[in-house]
């Protein structure tokens, strides 16, 4: 269910919504346009297989966010509260629009089941490989690699979404130096519009594993998917995708810098 890649420098990349697989019984229960898993996280294992050569530790789970979202708490509390999101098990796509056919949601203890089926494997690979290589170099850093249509979301945000959007819990998941190491990264390029600590600020991941007094540094960069890939025909674009890991791979050396 989960891909774990281990690597031999102190970088794990966790990819929790790369996956578009829903199981066949699942997927009978959902809406037309949700049976897609159109809120995939598109092709992010390949924009980012390039930190296999590095040596980097890659996390990949082998499901849909639709199963079960792997950065959000498994309690479901909202990480933005006041502002819509899509939960645990999400009943609701990007769009607003719902996921399941009426009256065929999830029940409770079938969320329960799927936190234990999924979401806690996934977890306990994360920290494991984050104390291993903790334990090994000192440090270790935490990325989280996320990606998402940038244009046309009224429901999740306003407007146009940056090309990069870098987050850092608001600034408590890493050293303050690291923060200022990213943003020299990115201000040192000029073909991609970012932020840091916007909208969005990083997921139950990036807030719950970091532990910077003690080494784990955590970052989510959450990438508009106009930046690597053809929405329109829902394809890895490799010259775009070639541009976009100039920048990734500079901001992976800042962070571990």
């Amino acid at each position: 269910m989960t891909t774990l890649i281990q690597g031999s420098i102190p970088l794990l990349i966790s990819l929790p919504h790369n996956s578009s697989f829903i199981p066949e019984a699942l997927r009978d229960r959902m809406t037309l346009s949700a049976q897609s898993a159109p809120d995939t996280d598109w092709f992010v294992d390949q924009l980012y297989d390039f930190a296999r050569d590095w040596g980097a530790s890659i996390l990949i789970p082998s499901y849909s966010r639709y199963v079960v979202d792997l950065n959000r708490p498994a309690s479901d509390e909202s990480l933005y509260p006041g502002q819509n999101t899509t939960g645990l098990c999400p009943t609701v796509q990007f769009t607003g629009e719902p996921v399941y056919q009426a009256g065929r949601e999830p029940s409770f203890d079938e969320i329960r089941l799927r936190v234990e089926q999924y979401w806690e494997p996934y977890h306990a690979a994360l920290r494991q490989e984050l104390e291993r290589l903790r334990n090994e170099f000192g440090r270790v850093v935490l990325w989280e690699g996320h990606s998402i249509k940038g244009d046309d979301l009224p429901y999740l945000f306003e407007g146009r979404l940056p090309d990069l959007n870098i987050g850092t819990a608001g600034g408590i998941s890493c050293r303050p130096e690291t923060q200022a190491r990213l943003q020299a990264a990115l201000e040192d390029q000029d073909r991609f519009d970012w932020v840091i600590n916007g909208r969005f600020q990083g997921g139950y991941n990036t807030r719950h594993y970091h532990d910077v007094a003690n080494g784990i540094e955590t970052i989510q960069l959450e990438m508009a998917q106009r930046t690597y890939m053809d929405e329109q025909r829902l394809a890895f674009h490799q010259e775009k995708a070639e541009q976009a890991q100039v920048v990734i791979a500079a901001l992976l050396h800042a962070a571990l810098s």
